[in-house]
């Protein structure tokens, strides 16, 4: 069960992607014997600081299993938007009756099946002192800009450059603003960190495991079956 400092995890699963796996979306292929997204879900809902997971979920959704609890962990569910971003305040503001402004809150995404426990306990202990933060990794690879007809025409530096990961970690009242007032000015955020650094905050980056993928591509799939095999 939940301890007393647990908080909620926002997982937003409203994705129609379905490029991978035609009709079904890809949060609900299988991986490992079971729907991408319960393996998330399942990691998320073992961890003894996660209280309950709001999951966010297309309107009209067939595939979702129907699950009102994990782990001993409830799990309900909330209508998202066209995107992310507008599924994550929807998540947020169904939480309104459990989360006080002052109380931190986490967003998964529901594609990162294979996040470890260690690094969401890292991103708890380091981010919350902080007054916010987020799994992340160094950019390792040498960074190339192109133009349109895909040619070479600079070579970026690497240096302080690092990859978004998730979970991210903000105050709950914090993260409805800025996730607010980014779409009052028209802005598509792509991450809770990014409507948080647009209200003038500096979110803490704290390095995670390059093994938290997400799974976009049919090769994707291959590897997040090799790692779930060998860390459950």
């Amino acid at each position: 069960m939940a301890t007393e400092s647990a908080l909620w995890c926002v997982v937003p699963a409203a994705g129609r992607s379905t490029r991978v796996g035609g009709d079904i979306p890809k949060q609900y292929l299988a991986v490992a014997g079971k729907p991408l997204l319960l393996h998330t879900l399942d990691r998320l809902a073992a961890h003894p600081r996660v209280a309950g997971l709001m999951v966010v979920l297309a309107a009209h959704d067939p595939h979702w299993p129907d699950i009102a609890e994990l782990r001993g962990k409830l799990v309900p569910t909330a209508i998202g938007g066209a995107e992310r971003a507008d599924s994550v305040l929807a998540g947020l503001r169904a939480l309104r009756s459990r989360a006080a402004d002052e109380h931190f809150i986490l967003v998964h995404d529901a594609a990162r099946p294979c996040v470890a426990a260690d690094d969401i306990s890292r991103l708890l202990e380091l981010g919350i002192p902080a007054g916010g933060g987020l799994l992340a990794a160094p950019v390792r690879d040498t960074l190339k800009r192109v133009d349109a007809s895909g040619r070479v025409v600079a070579t970026e530096p690497r240096e302080s450059r690092w990859r978004a990961l998730t979970p991210q970690l903000f105050r709950y009242g914090e993260l409805v603003a800025a996730l607010e007032s980014a779409r009052a000015a028209g802005v598509n955020v792509t991450d809770e960190a990014m409507a948080m650094e647009l209200a003038g905050h500096k979110p803490l980056l704290i390095e995670g495991a390059e093994s938290n993928i997400k799974v976009t591509t049919p090769p994707d799939f291959a590897l997040a079956e090799f790692l779930l095999t060998r860390t459950n």
